[in-house]
């Protein structure tokens, strides 16, 4: 079974993926660094090319082929909730925490990875930190659906977060 990460962008998915991963002896495949390297260029770089359109499809690609691997740590990106075929591909062999923050948290957080050079594109056209609470009234409905469990990332550290997964995930991986 994989052990699959979903949230809004800045969530701790990458993060606390790696922790997980290691500690747990097992494959990390962050989605948003695949496409980058299959496509030889930033998301950002994609999107403002070829379009929102290109990246979804690209994006599918990518997920149905690891929801067919196992054993695997798998950080999604943000919009990943948003096709249903990919859910279910994720759901088929995996189990799907939602790493859910706050508007306030992850605009701070996007402002430092902003200010350490590292950009994403916008996804209604305003500037990425502003539409933060937009995008959230449209996705959280879609995370809640989509996640097994639920964890609030705001206020605690990516290591403690990785903990708790890895117990969760242990009890799952040994129900009968």
């Amino acid at each position: 079974m994989n052990i699959v990460l979903i949230g809004y962008r800045c969530s701790g998915k990458t993060c606390s993926g790696k922790m997980i991963a290691k500690k747990m002896k097992r494959d990390f495949k962050d989605i948003d660094f695949i496409i980058e390297e299959r496509a030889g260029c930033t998301i950002e770089e994609l999107v403002a090319v070829k379009g929102w359109g290109y990246f979804r499809s690209l994006e599918k690609d990518i997920i149905r082929e690891v929801s067919d691997m196992d054993n695997l740590v798998i950080a999604t990106g943000g919009g990943v909730v948003t096709d249903g075929e990919n859910v279910r591909n994720l759901k088929r062999n995996g189990f799907v925490i939602w790493l859910k923050a706050d508007v306030n948290t992850l605009k701070e957080r996007m402002k430092k990875e902003q200010e350490s050079g590292v950009l994403r594109p916008a996804l209604t056209g305003k500037d990425p930190v502003e539409e933060v609470k937009a995008v959230l009234d449209l996705r959280n409905p879609l995370y809640e659906a989509a996640g097994d469990l639920v964890i609030e990332t705001d206020r605690i550290p990516a290591e403690t977060i990785a903990e708790y997964i890895i117990r969760e995930a242990s009890v799952r991986l040994h129900r009968p």
